[in-house]
């Protein structure tokens, strides 16, 4: 069986090798692509790959006017959750691989999901090491009862903290609350010093020059300290390889699940 796709944010970054790689494949096929810059082309015009004849639309409105299985959303925070809406009314599963969606977002997602009895799987990152270590961090976090996050990407990136670091702390979040030895409420000086609380977790997010995307977590004890850390490279690659599962899967859930470990024997 063949699984149809619309994939919005065709032709960026990471949304372009994703349609690179879905055009290999025998078992998946675009029918349809959103880029509001490139709309009235075809893909593979675009991004020089024949196998993908899938037109371009300026909207994802109007690319949902073709149905499909699964909507992949991989465009800006602003608009994601409107985009991811609209793909459930439609009938298709989604994977979502947009930062910046928050838990509250996530619960409207779930609940309209469910009522359509559609799968979303959210997936802040989609690189295998990032799925190691947030099953990792959950391992220490139910060990160690403080810790933080730092969160690194390029100096371009708008939204803060990343889908990965954001993804991380509502995880974690699921095992315990962090038990600092001073309370952030008490900290004598400018408290954003200490970062901002999400989910429960002080994380501290840069955005400078070289990096792309880095997420650690740092785990204290006393006289030891753990550290746990993902850096991605310079190829989208590896978020292909992990959105390829997620789409091929996503159909065998209903609701919001967050985590490509959602769909992965661990």
């Amino acid at each position: 069986m063949t699984l149809t796709v619309c994939l919005a944010g065709a032709t960026g970054w990471a949304g372009s090798e994703l349609a690179r790689a879905i055009a290999k494949t025998s078992d998946l096929s675009l029918v349809a692509a959103v880029a509001r810059q490139q709309a009235g082309r075809t893909l593979g015009d675009v991004l020089g790959e024949p196998g993908l004849t899938a037109p371009i639309h300026a909207s994802v409105a109007a690319a949902l006017e073709q149905p499909c299985d699964v909507f992949v959303e991989y465009t800006k925070p602003a608009s994601a959750k409107a985009h991811i809406l609209a793909a459930l009314e439609r009938g298709a599963h989604v994977v979502v691989g947009t930062s910046g969606l928050t838990d509250a977002d996530y619960v409207e997602i779930d609940t309209v999901a469910r009522r359509q009895g559609r799968g979303v799987l959210a997936c802040g990152n989609f690189a295998l090491t990032v799925v190691l270590l947030q099953k990792f961090a959950e391992a220490a976090a139910r060990l160690i009862p403080q810790w933080e996050i730092i969160d690194y990407a390029h100096d371009h990136k708008v939204d803060a903290p990343s889908g990965t670091a954001r993804e991380l702390a509502y995880r974690l979040s699921k095992v315990r609350a962090p038990e600092p030895t001073v309370p952030v409420a008490d900290t004598v000086g400018p408290r954003e010093t200490r970062g901002a609380t999400v989910s429960g977790t002080q994380v501290h997010s840069l955005r400078l020059p070289s990096f792309v995307i880095s997420a650690e977590v740092i785990f204290g004890m006393p006289d030891q300290r753990l550290t746990i850390r993902h850096d991605s490279g310079n190829s989208a690659k590896p978020y292909a390889d992990g959105a390829l599962l997620a789409i091929r899967k996503v159909n065998t859930l209903i609701g919001v699940h967050r985590g490509l470990d959602s769909v992965l024997e661990l």
